[in-house]
């Protein structure tokens, strides 16, 4: 079974995309921000991270140059998922090492057709 690590601020967030990925059969973990995130991809590498931009503690754009500086042998697929939607934060997040960008809210099939296009569905 494929592992999701959800990572995002909102509780609310989490569960719906718990509750998405679940019916598209991944095993979902979640954390509420990128330090948070970044200790459980370094105790169990998850295949996907859905990773939120603005979060306290650790961003998402500083967890993903952690995470992908990190001497982790396996690196997760990255898919942000946030409100930020102009070209600039799009480009930036890109560069700093994401595989995709969705934008919320989001339903079923968006996500979906994102994690095929990063070869997880």
């Amino acid at each position: 079974m494929k592992t999701c690590l959800v990572v995002d601020d909102s509780k609310v967030i989490r569960k719906v995309a718990r509750h998405i990925l679940e019916t598209l059969q991944f095993e979902v973990r979640e954390a509420c921000d990128g330090r948070e995130a970044l200790e459980a991809c370094q105790a169990a590498t998850p295949d996907v991270v859905l990773l939120d931009w603005n979060m306290p503690v650790m961003n998402g754009m500083d967890f993903l140059r952690a995470l992908r500086e990190s001497g982790m042998t396996q690196k997760p697929k990255v898919v942000f998922c946030t409100t930020e939607n102009g070209m600039g934060h799009i480009r930036a997040a890109i560069e700093a090492g994401a595989d995709e960008y969705v934008m919320k809210p989001f339903d079923r099939d968006t996500l979906e057709s994102k994690l095929q296009i990063v070869g997880l569905v």
